[in-house]
């Protein structure tokens, strides 16, 4: 017979699981008192480009290796652009409203289009805007890689500055 698969184990069972498994837990730390929905952080506010280091501005129906592949070199560069916001174009339109930010990575001419349509000229002018190739070129040519991680370069060293 087959154990019940919804059946709870202790937490220290857990443990020893994950670990033979190879697996670190992490363990959300709250402070003592205070319930689990007041320890959420506040989300940021919209528009507001203090809270918003960079947003990636991706097209639409990009393959998990690609995906994976700018995954991997944002956070090769640090937190600001690992945590980076991803938004989709779509036909020609942003598939979503687009944050205002300090800096914009754009994979592509037609999502650097439609990012021109949608931002307004004073947050174009303060934002540095950094063109890279699609992603599917990325995967594919050694010349794009080499473009995309001088962008990258050049889009961390421009975070530094603003940050300081």
């Amino acid at each position: 017979m087959s154990a019940d698969p919804r059946q709870h184990v202790s937490a220290s069972h857990r443990d020893r699981v994950l670990r033979a498994l190879g697996v670190t837990p992490w363990v959300r730390r709250v402070p003592a008192g205070l319930p689990a929905d007041i320890a959420k952080p506040a989300p940021p506010a919209a528009g507001s480009a203090s809270q918003v280091a960079c947003v990636v501005v991706l097209p639409d129906g990009c393959s998990t290796r690609e995906l994976d592949l700018l995954g991997r070199a944002l956070n090769a560069c640090g937190a600001a652009l690992a945590r980076a916001a991803r938004v989709t174009v779509h036909g020609g339109q942003l598939a979503a409203n687009v944050p205002e930010a300090r800096a914009y990575l754009v994979f592509g001419e037609a999502q650097a289009h439609a990012l021109g349509r949608t931002l307004p000229a004073a947050a174009m002018h303060q934002a540095q805007i950094v063109l890279a190739d699609e992603p599917a070129l990325v995967l594919t040519s050694a010349d794009a890689k080499r473009r995309l991680w001088s962008a990258l370069r050049s889009l961390r060293r421009a975070l530094a500055t603003a940050g300081s």
